[in-house]
């Protein structure tokens, strides 16, 4: 018996597994891969509101070390985003390989004390009213068939109290729950691929689409490139080969160069879905990243979305598991992530069909007008909200101040910033700097820290452990801070 069972050791899966660890619960991660963690992976951005995510974990300066800042993001060559204008500590994108997210995790995961089962495959979950159970085979090389092969064994069955699901579009998990997966393809026959360059790109990241052709080139900042490319008339399914000939002539047509691509290191045929499941929670089993939501790679918030669901949930979880909090707050989990990864549905498909556009006018718009339409600064600025995460917020119940389910900024406390304070993984209370009636509401050893603005602010907030805003005034008020604590984190008012 284990406190949680997560399914699917991606970033998503890692980061939930560490931050349950972390709060003292007890976590298996089942995978049904190998225990070596590849360098072969789709992801390559993370965007600010991840970044600021990890750095809640003190994991985002060692990651920004180990991958590129781009500070300007260029679509479809002619347009651009200044990425500099994010109010944020990481107002850029980081390209860095998803391999290096996992890394990262993995080792937090492991330092927290996660039980890790790797070539480990779920064949099914079931649940009652007290818990769940995951059947798992464990998985082996076939006797007398060729490399790769493998045959599964009956394992055992785990049980725990929630079950995650965090195993990929193809997710055993959902099947499990009966859960339909509805949407269709909105791009086939994506090549990726590794690469060499000879020539240096205009940008760190560019990408552009001419006429029947898609392309995009991204450096990891090591000499080595991400690039994609798409031909419409080239619609081949993914087991069909694919070579780096097909790259650069996509690179040619829509950039203009293929920038002397050699030496592919991994070259790939695969296809995107828009798809979202119904619901994220089921009982005690849960849903989240690829398992919940696929998109087309346009924007890459993808494995952005799924962390961000880890964050959001992990919290929630060990809340409940220390009976600091009720069911109901399991809840609102789907009720807060499920329009998110419909909001980014909508977003990267928007950009997506913007980019393959067949039509003559459509391709003019794309052509001529998508430079005017991203220097008008509200809506550069909203899509830069959207793309990046800093813009999401949830939703507050009604009369609740204006800022209640906003994203906590990274605020100067008296003792340093919000996101070093959040890496206890707790609640931060943050009132005006030496007043001693909002501190007497917070309880020194309770599940909420205490921390005092660093300038003159008159406000008191309290923040979620995931650096959104649960509670908030415009002026010094130990009661609602009391009134707050109580109703988010179970814990009995400071001293009168």
């Amino acid at each position: 018996m284990t406190d949680v069972i997560v399914v699917g050791a991606g970033p998503t899966g890692l980061l939930l597994a560490g931050d349950l660890a972390a709060a003292g619960h007890s976590v298996t991660l089942v995978e049904r891969r190998s225990e070596a963690v590849g360098n072969l992976t789709r992801a390559l951005a993370v965007h600010a509101r991840t970044m600021e995510q990890l750095d809640a974990r003190g994991l985002a300066d060692e990651l920004v070390a180990r991958g590129y800042r781009v500070r300007e993001l260029r679509l479809l060559m002619r347009a651009s985003i200044d990425l500099s204008r994010l109010r944020s500590r990481f107002p850029y994108v980081l390209i860095v390989g998803q391999y290096e997210v996992e890394r990262l995790l993995e080792r937090r995961a492991r330092e927290a004390g996660v039980t890790f089962l790797y070539d480990t495959e779920v064949t099914g979950v079931r649940q009652d009213e007290d818990g769940a159970e995951v059947e798992v085979a464990r998985a082996g090389p076939e006797l007398g068939a060729g490399a790769g092969a493998r045959t599964l064994s009956t394992l055992r069955t785990l049980r725990a109290s929630y079950v995650v699901g965090t195993d990929g579009a193809s997710s055993t998990v959902r099947r499990s729950l009966g859960l339909p997966f509805p949407g269709s393809a909105v791009i086939r026959s994506m090549v990726l691929a590794d690469v060499r360059l000879t020539e240096n790109p205009p940008a760190p990241l560019i990408a552009n689409a001419e006429g029947d052709y898609l392309a995009l080139i991204g450096t990891f900042g090591d000499g080595w490139y991400r690039v994609m490319g798409w031909n419409r008339a080239r619609q081949l399914p993914d087991g069909a080969p694919a070579d780096l000939d097909e790259v650069r002539e996509a690179a040619r047509e829509a950039l203009g160069s293929d920038y002397g691509m050699h030496d592919a290191r991994w070259i790939s045929r695969f296809h995107s879905d828009e798809r979202q499941v119904p619901h994220y929670r089921v009982g005690r089993v849960f849903l989240a990243g690829d398992a919940a939501h696929v998109h087309s790679p346009a924007g890459g918030m993808g494995m952005n979305t799924g962390l961000q669901d880890a964050a959001n949930l992990g919290w929630k979880l060990s809340a409940v598991l220390a009976r600091r909090a009720g069911d109901a707050l399991l809840d609102t989990y789907e009720s807060e992530r499920h329009p998110v990864g419909a909001m980014v549905l909508r977003a990267s498909g928007i950009i997506t069909r913007f980019a393959l556009a067949r039509s003559t006018p459509l391709r003019a718009l794309r052509s001529a007008g998508s430079q005017l339409l991203f220097r008008a600064a509200p809506f550069g600025d909203r899509v830069m909200r959207v793309v990046t995460g800093i813009g999401i917020a949830y939703p507050s119940p009604r009369g609740a101040h204006p800022l209640v389910g906003r994203r906590a900024p990274d605020l100067a406390l008296s003792s340093g910033r919000l996101y070093e304070a959040l890496r206890a993984g707790r609640f931060v209370a943050v009132g005006p700097h030496g007043d001693a009636h909002v501190r007497s509401a917070v309880p020194d050893d309770g599940p909420a820290l205490y921390a005092e603005f660093a300038h003159s602010a008159t406000r008191t907030l309290l923040v979620r452990p995931d650096g959104y805003i649960a509670w908030a005034a415009d002026h010094p008020d130990p009661a609602g801070l009391r009134h707050a604590l109580t109703e988010w984190t179970g814990q009995r008012a400071g001293r009168p």
